[in-house]
């Protein structure tokens, strides 16, 4: 079997040679579903029937509010370990803070935090209108997926 390779071509160097793509502009243009599911994927409401989307629907909503459940309970125990381990070095004099060092700290990161929030306030409106719109659309699955995840949080 013979294979044929191209001959090399010179390419130019110049800067106008490249285009500059604009990320936020074409995370807005594409959504990331159209990436998952191609770009004929519409509303569920058009594809599957009621039952199959409510059964859908719960058992993801299953699996995630199960695994968030999980994980919140690791999260917990290992935060709160650690605050208890905290407090008895601290307790036996192995450690000593400087609480006015911890309030300075504390305010300077709400202050940055603050100033964060204000500039990613658009995206966020964004990102909350798209759930919002993909909820309406989907309702059905939507619904079955938090009464799924409200069960898998219970179990």
């Amino acid at each position: 079997m013979e294979t044929w390779n191209a001959p090399p071509q010179e390419y130019e160097s110049d800067d106008d040679s490249y285009a500059v793509l604009d990320l936020t502009e074409y995370a807005r243009r594409h959504h990331w579903w159209n990436r998952v599911f191609g770009h004929s994927s519409g509303p569920m409401v058009e594809k599957y029937s009621v039952a199959t989307q409510i059964v859908v629907g719960r058992v993801s909503g299953w699996c995630v509010g199960f695994l968030f459940q999980k994980v919140g309970k690791l999260a917990a125990t290992a935060v709160g370990g650690g605050f208890l381990l905290l407090q008895i070095a601290s307790h036996s004099g192995y450690v000593r803070i400087d609480w006015k060092r911890v309030e300075k700290d504390v305010n300077k990161a709400k202050r940055q935090i603050k100033k964060r929030a204000n500039k990613a306030a658009p995206e966020i409106n964004n990102i909350t209108e798209e759930a919002t719109e993909f909820v309406k659309q989907n309702i059905v699955i939507s619904s079955g997926f938090v009464g799924g995840f409200l069960l898998g949080l219970a179990s």
